[in-house]
């Protein structure tokens, strides 16, 4: 018998190959034209994007992409790079690629690659720790529809979301615990999601905000729920920290549109927190396994403004897991277990 060459491609969300208005242009217009992103009728998605946005938020967000871009490129780039190069060390019988679902590199030429190498079990691993259609559904659509145009049909697995999985959520832990002092309260800032998505999860369509306390319940009608796994990250991590409910909030950040969002926002929730006269806030941002924009500059730059404006005292922006070894070796663990999950094969 024989296990047969597997392979994984980790799959993040994308970034422009250049901070420069065109790039940044280029990778927006990919980005929001998928209708997993933006569900509306294709016209009228085509309108808001090439109409509306693309005219002005290119030049607006190029100059964000420029304070945080790194000698290697950008920083999402760099880091997913850096988490992939390490679990190859780790898995040193598995061959790891990992492709991008809007931008470079490519989905299709990390697969190519796979498949040049012979994989035979395949592994296809969003890195989205909870569930979403604009996330995880849309990249592995496009990995199916690549593996599709290729012609190539190796045993497929995916990874599947693990927000409460203890390999992500020990290392969150670890990341954030020596940071805590006396009177220190935590922010979880998710990245936020129109309520459309959120509602739509529920197919029965009697739990998703009709019920109290719907995110923080278990139950068939939110499995698939995002809104549901944030909570569950957060109470798993604050459970092994020990943290009352007083030391810690939840909130979404990176709004676009006029459409409703998940609430509150990150921008509501600071403001309130530095009216409290808390200690010491510290933010940490469990939906990104890699920092990139919506981290270092969002976050560190127009949050901290924020907070700052608002009379808010000691702030630390926790950085993501990124290569981090004990999420790497996490990250190792999910794999495996992932794999293990299949027969092998006959020689």
């Amino acid at each position: 018998m024989d296990m047969g060459r597997e392979g994984v491609l980790l799959m993040n969300i994308g970034t422009p190959d250049h901070p420069t208005v065109g790039s940044v242009r280029d990778y927006l217009r990919e980005f929001l034209l998928d209708p997993d992103v933006i569900d509306i009728p294709a016209p009228l998605r085509h309108l808001l994007v090439r109409g509306i946005i693309l005219r002005s938020r290119p030049r607006k967000i190029a100059p964000r992409y420029q304070s945080i871009w790194m000698e290697d490129g950008s920083p999402l780039r760099v880091y997913t790079q850096r988490m992939t190069e390490a679990l190859g060390e780790i898995l040193i019988d598995t061959d790891c690629e990992f492709g991008m679902r809007y931008g470079n590199p490519s989905i299709r030429s990390a697969l190519e690659k796979l498949k040049e190498r012979g994989v035979e079990r395949l592994l296809l691993a969003p890195l989205f720790p909870q569930y979403a259609q604009a996330t995880t559904v849309s990249s592995l659509k496009c990995a199916y529809n690549e593996l599709e145009k290729m012609n190539w049909q190796p045993e497929i697995l995916e990874l599947g979301h693990f927000e409460s999985d203890d390999s992500y959520i020990n290392p969150l832990v670890s990341s954030i615990e020596s940071h805590l002092e006396n009177g220190s309260h935590v922010l979880f800032s998710y990245h936020g999601l129109p309520l459309s998505h959120v509602r739509r999860s529920d197919a029965t369509g009697k739990h998703c905000q009709k019920i109290d306390d719907c995110c923080s319940l278990i139950d068939d009608a939110n499995s698939s729920c995002y809104a549901h796994h944030c909570m569950m990250t957060t109470l798993a991590v604050t459970k092994k920290l020990g943290l009352g409910q007083e030391n810690w909030s939840l909130s979404y950040q990176s709004r676009l549109g006029p459409v409703k969002w998940l609430r509150p926002s990150t921008t509501e929730t600071v403001e309130k927190l530095a009216k409290r006269g808390i200690k010491k806030l510290i933010i940490i941002s469990p939906a990104f396994l890699a920092d990139g924009l919506e981290t270092l500059e969002e976050l560190d730059i127009e949050i901290r403004e924020h907070y700052t404006k608002h009379g808010g005292g000691e702030l630390e922006i926790l950085s993501c897991l990124n290569d981090n070894l004990d999420w790497i070796k996490g990250l190792s663990n999910l794999v495996k277990k992932t794999f293990s999950t299949l027969p092998m094969l006959e020689s």
